[in-house]
């Protein structure tokens, strides 16, 4: 119990200054894109149907379009980050990428010819969505009472994922939910095989023994 109490503070720990340096790189590349007058977001967010565009799957949750863009994304990141991750780092990245992937390509797919996107608001739908199920999925009670609270309290964003506010990206909102319940079903904890004892062996009798070595040579 110790020992599991230890790890879970120092993953805490882990999580805690992850998504300081993650709100710190976003800030501060907020920073820059402001003083470029948003000419970053219009470089490295997502268009459609480009191929040359797939790599900014990965640059374009980094980016913003204004300072209420980046404030109203900041604090759910924070927060739903820091619960994504505090459990474990590896599952954490790999969850992270998995959400990266799902809402980058939606849009990429669906999204209007020449839309730029950009924002972390579907790595926030994401890791709602895997911390929530998460904690069905595993049966831990913390984690499924954290996720109870954090729908109630979340639930109204969900209406991000339809497509009923101009200007804002249901399909990157819809790609990271998606994104994140398929990397809490894939990354679910699974229990230990129950491996039942294999009976001790009797030891040999010298009979037994003798028997055997003459079988061994094929007599």
């Amino acid at each position: 119990m110790a020992s599991r109490m230890t790890r879970l503070l120092s993953d805490s720990r882990d999580a805690l200054f992850t998504m300081i340096g993650l709100q710190a790189v976003i800030w501060s590349v907020q920073v820059v894109n402001w003083l470029d007058d948003y000419g970053l977001s219009q470089e490295f967010g997502l268009r459609s149907e480009r191929i040359g565009d797939l790599p900014e799957i990965f640059t374009s949750p980094f980016l913003h379009f204004s300072w209420d863009h980046i404030a109203a994304n900041a604090w759910p990141l924070f927060l739903l980050g820091f619960l994504s991750a505090y459990r474990g780092m590896k599952k954490f990245l790999l969850a992270s990428l998995v959400i990266t992937m799902s809402d980058g390509l939606l849009v990429w797919l669906l999204e209007s010819p020449n839309t730029v996107t950009a924002g972390a608001s579907g790595l926030v739908y994401g890791y709602l969505g895997y911390v929530v199920l998460r904690g069905v999925l595993d049966r831990n009670v913390l984690d499924a009472a954290v996720g109870i609270v954090i729908a109630a309290v979340y639930s109204t964003i969900l209406i991000g994922v339809l497509p009923v506010t101009p200007g804002v990206s249901w399909l990157g909102h819809l790609g990271g939910l998606i994104g994140g319940l398929a990397a809490a079903f894939l990354l679910r904890s699974r229990p230990a095989e129950q491996r039942a004892p294999k009976p001790a062996a009797a030891p040999d009798s010298p009979g037994s023994a003798l028997l055997k070595q003459l079988d061994d040579l094929g007599l």
